[in-house]
């Protein structure tokens, strides 16, 4: 299987398989005599996995290193076990990054209705801008 045809059935780009190679997830295939890649099936499942895995939030140091685990047997499920409950709870604190996030914006805009003499924008204000104030630090001019 050529390059192209490789990327087109992983869903990846070409550059996406070169990478893969030189950082040694995806093997390097023999070449033909046209010096064309000859990709055997194994590479597009082996691409996949990498994507899926990405998806699932592990870096690629991660995912080369469930290759070694993949090809160990059953013994090692609890290190594969342990991989993914430390990637489970890295990705609820992200979650509850964001919600608390989600959560500040909303009430910022929440503020935005008031008319303008009743209030301060307290989102400017949050972001180090307060439309407001208009002191000047020594040497900064008015925009």
């Amino acid at each position: 299987m050529r390059t192209g045809e490789v990327a087109g059935q992983a869903g990846v780009n070409i550059q996406t398989l070169r990478y893969y190679e030189r950082r040694g997830l995806l093997p390097e295939p023999p070449r033909r005599e046209s010096g064309y890649r000859s990709y055997g099936r194994d590479a597009v499942d082996v691409v996949r996995f990498i994507k899926r895995a990405q998806q699932l939030g592990f870096s690629l140091d991660e995912v080369d290193g469930l290759f070694g685990l993949m090809v160990g047997g059953p013994d090692d499920c609890a290190q594969v076990e342990q991989l993914a409950l430390a990637r489970l709870a890295e990705l609820e604190d992200r979650i509850a990054d964001l919600r608390a996030m989600r959560d500040s914006l909303e009430q910022l805009v929440a503020t935005c209705h008031l008319p303008r003499a009743e209030r301060h924008c307290p989102l400017l204000r949050a972001l180090g801008c307060d439309p407001d104030r208009h002191d000047t630090h020594e040497g900064d001019e008015l925009r």
